[in-house]
């Protein structure tokens, strides 16, 4: 709410974490591990991944929109940009966890198993949630909101050489 002071897009970025704890629940499920201790810390951290990656969508979604940019285009423009270092954080974090589920421990398995879970729907599902979402209830955007020079300057500068 403090980051982008709508309800609307907190709406939008909120609506990806019940596609994170089906997955996670599933695998849960289909590895045979029960809800413990360490599995809810992994529910915890797997809500936080979400809800980053889908703040950046939604971000770059708006600040397209304020430079003029229709809402369609702005949609299409922020699903393409963000795709690629989505995909990437998301099949790092499960690498970097397969380890640890394969290992098959009961302190921690449950917790990398319900974040590669997670992750997995979240990542496939949110890719069409989150546009859809946003073209139905899109936040209003005015210029009074915010100057052209703090857009700017959100927004990565390329230096010509």
């Amino acid at each position: 709410m403090l980051e982008f002071r709508t309800f609307r897009s907190t709406l939008i970025v909120a609506s990806v974490m019940p596609l994170g704890i089906a997955g996670g629940i599933a695998a849960l499920f289909l590895t045979g591990h029960t809800l413990s201790f360490t599995a809810t810390i992994g529910f915890v951290a797997l809500i936080g991944i979400e809800i980053k990656t889908s703040i950046l969508l939604v971000d770059l979604t708006n600040q397209l929109r304020e430079r003029g940019m229709p809402l369609e285009e702005a949609i299409r423009k922020a699903g393409e940009v963000r795709f690629l270092p989505i995909v990437l954080t998301s099949l790092t974090a499960i690498g970097g966890l397969l380890p640890i589920a394969i290992q098959g421990t009961a302190m921690y398995a449950p917790l990398a198993w319900v974040i590669i879970g997670g992750l997995v729907s979240s990542t496939l599902l949110a890719r069409i949630v989150t546009p859809v979402l946003y073209k139905l209830v899109a936040p209003a955007i005015g210029e009074e909101e915010q100057p052209d020079a703090v857009v700017e300057a959100a927004l990565p500068v390329h230096a010509a050489v």
